[in-house]
């Protein structure tokens, strides 16, 4: 997961989906199943001045960052050179890849904050142990922001999803240690699930001027109210939404895209992204766990596209030609979203009884199984840290 992330060609800043959450690569170990991410410089970024482009002698990976911003799924900085990352992700999963690897560039940072004479002065446990894994976040999210053009994207404790307050004052603690690594707030996004309580501290935060990534986007109500928060980026998993709806026929939102002979991830991310731009909200919008090439060509537009490796790898592969079998045509843009008609009950002020009432069993499943997955990670970061420490010369 896999995010600042850097401007979309076609927008002003932003990394994001990430993501989600994002710097990943591998760190030499598995890539996280659909969880994307990024870091450094960006693709050549191409400015298209209208719906299609010239596609006469440029691959296809240039064409199509003439729409979105292609951000890689990755784990961390091998094959940095051929696909370097233009934003990353912070989190439990990426801490784990590094304290799995001894001599990678980032393990220093994890080292540094266990070696923190501030957290080994806590004399409570839990309180010294939430101060490591603080530290441990922030040190390696500073060194990727020396790293990447964009924005750094830190995931904030899944298992405080429920409870607004808790997610805010996190935020504060990671802003602050941020600020005294000298890393500036426009260069940070926290990244926090899509309950309720996670849009409601997304609102609180950014009335603040800090940026929120609000992630496990899953139903169009919890996008329409990510928007009205006015989160900076709102993830949206295509490949889950897609893999939910071939096991099961029991939610409304997901039948009817089906009956139109739609894909439900892809017609998600469309609604979600008409309903922004229509309605003149401020998020950027950002399309994960695209799976090949032809999810890419259908999301041309969207502001960020996590796409994996092996998708890149073909795009950068294939040269684009004007007889070629798909077209590099924006398909989202803003004046199409102005013509795309929405429901009354789809134009409410979304609350938390409205929100849970339109979220369908995909988005709730999906969203507690994201839920979990987060927790478990954090979980064994923590279990991690209790058996090294304290390290040598503490």
């Amino acid at each position: 997961m896999p995010v600042t992330l850097q401007s979309p060609p076609s927008a002003a800043a932003f990394s994001s989906a990430a993501a989600s959450s994002s710097i990943h690569r591998r760190i030499h170990s598995t890539p996280p199943p659909t969880l994307p991410f990024k870091s450094q410089r960006s693709f050549p970024l191409i400015r298209a001045s209208s719906s299609s482009i010239n596609t006469a002698s440029i691959t296809e990976l240039d064409a199509v960052s003439a729409f979105s911003e292609i951000v890689p799924n990755t784990v961390i900085f091998d094959d940095f050179q051929k696909f370097p990352p233009t934003a990353a992700t912070v989190s439990s999963s990426l801490l784990l890849g590094i304290c799995g690897l001894p001599d990678t560039v980032f393990r220093n940072a994890v080292d540094m904050a266990l070696a923190d004479s501030e957290c080994n002065g806590l004399q409570n446990p839990e309180a010294r142990l939430s101060c490591f894994v603080n530290k441990a976040l922030v040190n390696v999210g500073t060194d990727l922001a020396k790293l990447v053009p964009g924005r750094v994207s830190t995931e904030v404790d899944a298992r405080l999803a429920y409870d607004t307050h808790d997610i805010i004052r996190k935020v504060h603690d990671l802003l602050k240690l941020y600020n005294d690594n000298n890393v500036p707030p426009q260069r940070l996004l926290f990244k926090i699930p899509s309950t309720w309580q996670g849009i409601e501290a997304a609102r609180l935060l950014e009335s603040e001027g800090i940026q929120t990534h609000l992630t496990f986007v899953y139903s169009f109500a919890q996008a329409a109210a990510a928007a009205q928060a006015g989160a900076s980026v709102i993830q949206i998993f295509v490949g889950r939404i897609r893999d939910w709806a071939r096991n099961h026929s029991d939610d409304k939102e997901i039948e009817s895209s089906k009956l139109r002979g739609e894909d439900p991830g892809l017609t998600l991310v469309t609604k979600a992204y008409n309903y922004i731009h229509k309605y003149g909200h401020k998020s950027k919008l950002m399309a994960a766990a695209v799976r090949n090439k032809q999810d890419l060509f259908s999301l041309l537009g969207v502001d960020y596209i996590i796409a994996p490796l092996k998708v890149l790898q073909s795009l950068n592969e294939s040269v684009a030609f004007p007889d070629e079998k798909y077209s590099f045509v924006r398909r989202l843009s803003p004046e199409s979203a102005s013509r795309y008609l929405f429901s009354d009950e789809e134009l409410i002020k979304w609350d938390q009884t409205s929100l849970t009432e339109a979220m369908g069993p995909a988005a709730v499943q999906l969203l507690a199984a994201g839920l979990d997955g987060y927790a478990d990670q954090a979980t064994r970061v923590e279990e991690y840290f209790r058996k090294i420490w304290p390290p040598p010369n503490v």
